[in-house]
């Protein structure tokens, strides 16, 4: 190939098969798809030893994607679990796996996954590290840490969350400046605690440069962590978060240099009339780099129904610049999730992503909507069926209550709006009672 990665390809006028395959799924060109993926305001992660990625663009002049959380713990251990999890979520149209494992043999799921999964795959190593070499933590050397970066990228994986934004400067600010949850990122707070017992400088910060020849050689798209993310509301958009984000957009900088492609993490807890504000901050600081949010959750009061709290922040992130949405499911903050954790999830993401989508005036966005009003109008209920995101449940709440009449529901009846107004509208007779 004349070219290293995708960023390298379009700053040099080639427009790969991935562009074209992006610019197909998007209905855009595949001219503009190169232009964005040069200015880093999208990114298409495609790992070159990830043989079996459908791939897909992320980028807030894009359809707006969803990421899926899974992997194995200490307490839930069954691989078959998660693979059927993982099986589920792509043909529910998630575009991202992202491998959290933190358990057992976890290069086996990771490798099955980049070997067979169609999705783009990401992993964060730090994880891992803790995981293979099974040791104290204060003893994993820092070239412990840049090699299990390597490991990640030689084995397929499309991004990694990297937690380079917190250093000794960022850690110190922190603990100057208290929160009520401190740090909720499980590789932030790793890091942080590594840093604190060894004395060290970040490892993934320190010799991010070298971490930029792994993804260079690869093709690895960096997803840069949010150590620093806020895991309640009252810590949303304070200096730790702000000061994080100012050292992660100086690190997208530097990566675009070597020509590598940059996904921004962002919160995490934020209260309603906060995140549009942290949108564009991002944006600016960032300079247009794709942001990928958790959520965000915009009440902290909502265990079992942090798949509703997360829609609503998300929705409102998308429509105001984010791109990439990581779903939350009801068992957030209480378990691993199940099965039907993974589909609630889903569809809730699903559904945030694509009311943003419309707000911000994706092409042919609202399509699907008008198509779904017309067999409303018609009353056509198979239409309805295969239109609807969970047609499985749309299927099923209509079958367990049968309406006396096959062209009404059991919630109206003969009071049908739609059916009544088609019939006027056509000449007929309306008689609610006596039909």
């Amino acid at each position: 190939m004349d070219y290293t990665t995708q960023m390298d390809a379009a700053r040099k006028g080639i427009i790969t098969r991935e562009m074209e395959l992006v610019a197909r799924k998007e209905k855009r060109t595949a001219e503009e798809i190169r232009q964005w993926v040069a200015e880093g305001r999208a990114a298409i992660p495609c790992n070159r030893v990830h043989k079996a990625l459908d791939p897909n663009g992320i980028g807030s002049m894009l359809k707006t994607k969803i990421n899926v959380n899974l992997g194995t713990s200490r307490d839930c251990m069954d691989l078959d679990t998660e693979v059927e999890k993982v099986n589920r979520a792509v043909v529910m149209g998630a575009e991202s796996i992202m491998d959290l494992s933190s358990f057992g043999d976890t290069r086996v799921f990771r490798r099955r996954l980049t070997a067979e999964c169609p999705a783009i795959i990401g992993t964060v190593p730090i994880y891992d590290a803790v995981v293979y070499y099974h040791k104290a933590l204060k003893e994993i050397t820092t070239e412990e840490w840049l090699d299990i970066v390597r490991m990640h990228a030689e084995d397929g994986v499309d991004f990694m969350t990297i937690h380079c934004g917190i250093n000794r400067s960022t850690a110190k600010r922190f603990k100057e400046n208290r929160r009520l949850t401190n740090i909720v990122s499980r590789g932030g707070s790793i890091i942080f605690a590594w840093m604190e017992m060894t004395g060290k400088e970040n490892p993934f910060y320190e010799h991010f440069d070298d971490i930029l020849e792994i993804c260079r050689e690869y093709d690895v798209t960096l997803s840069l962590g949010d150590a620093c993310r806020p895991g309640c509301l009252k810590d949303a958009s304070d200096i730790s978060q702000i000061e994080e984000l100012v050292t992660l957009g100086e690190l997208t900088r530097r990566a675009w240099e070597k020509d590598v492609q940059v996904i921004i993490e962002g919160p995490g807890h934020m209260p309603l009339n906060q995140i549009e504000a942290n949108m564009r901050i991002q944006q600016e600081i960032c300079k247009g780099a794709p942001f990928y949010v958790l959520g965000p959750l915009v009440t902290d009061v909502a265990p079992g129904y942090d798949h509703i709290t997360a829609a609503i922040g998300g929705a409102l992130a998308a429509a105001a610049g984010a791109s990439f949405l990581c779903y939350v499911t009801p068992a957030e903050h209480l378990r691993l999730p199940n099965v039907e954790d993974v589909k609630e999830g889903i569809i809730a993401s699903r559904i945030a992503a694509h009311a943003a989508d419309i707000a911000k005036g994706i092409p042919s966005a609202m399509d699907w909507d008008n198509e779904m009003s017309l067999a409303r109008k018609n009353l056509d209920w198979e239409k309805m069926f295969s239109l609807a995101i969970d047609p499985e449940k749309a299927r099923r709440y209509r079958a367990e209550a049968k309406p006396e009449k096959e062209d009404t529901c059991s919630m109206c009846g003969n009071f049908c709006a739609v059916k009544n107004m088609n019939r006027i509208l056509d000449g007929e007779i309306v008689n609610i009672f006596e039909e």
